[in-house]
């Protein structure tokens, strides 16, 4: 059992990605997900502003694709891991719009902060889910971090880590 984000850091960098996986087409599901996510969040706001309850009938028939559309990612979970998954890419996904409007006011520097941080949360959809999902089978070799200099990083944040698993998967993924 997952007690702490520690855990999951351990129990992910002992995988290994399974090399037949299409991680690609998980990841234009998730990207097609978190469209969705922003759908219903502007069907919601546009049914209070307009005071209009058809745009309520919309947000449902989004959210049912949404929720299948899910179950195609997240296959097994326990707990809050659906909740949690779900509020990750929705996350992941404003973080990043609100980077591309700074990025387009000129503010490169926080544009970069905030694609960092969507990608931390991205990154952590994709450890947690992987994981849950038998995508990646154990290993016991350990991961080594390396920072961009080449040399060996002694601490770590869990999105760090989980990164370099998930990075790991990307390298892999077929076209």
């Amino acid at each position: 059992m997952i007690k702490n984000y520690q855990d999951l850091v351990n129990k992910v960098s002992k995988f290994e990605i399974d090399k037949n996986i299409d991680l690609s087409s998980g990841e234009d599901l998730s990207i097609g997900i978190m469209n969705l996510i922003s759908i219903e969040e502007h069907l919601f706001y546009t049914s209070q502003k307009t005071k209009n309850k058809k745009y309520l009938d919309l947000l449902n028939e989004v959210r049912l694709m949404r929720t299948d559309l899910m179950k195609e990612i997240i296959k097994d979970y326990e707990g809050e891991v659906w909740c949690i998954s779900k509020h990750l890419l929705s996350s992941s996904m404003r973080l990043m719009e609100v980077g591309t409007k700074e990025l387009k006011k000129g503010n490169k520097e926080k544009a970069w902060s905030l694609f960092e941080k969507s990608y931390q949360l991205y990154t952590l959809f994709w450890g947690l889910n992987l994981s849950k999902n038998n995508k990646i089978k154990s290993q016991n070799d350990e991961l080594n971090f390396i920072d961009e200099k080449g040399n060996k990083k002694t601490s770590e944040s869990v999105f760090s880590k989980l990164g370099q698993v998930v990075q790991k998967a990307i390298d892999c993924c077929r076209e």
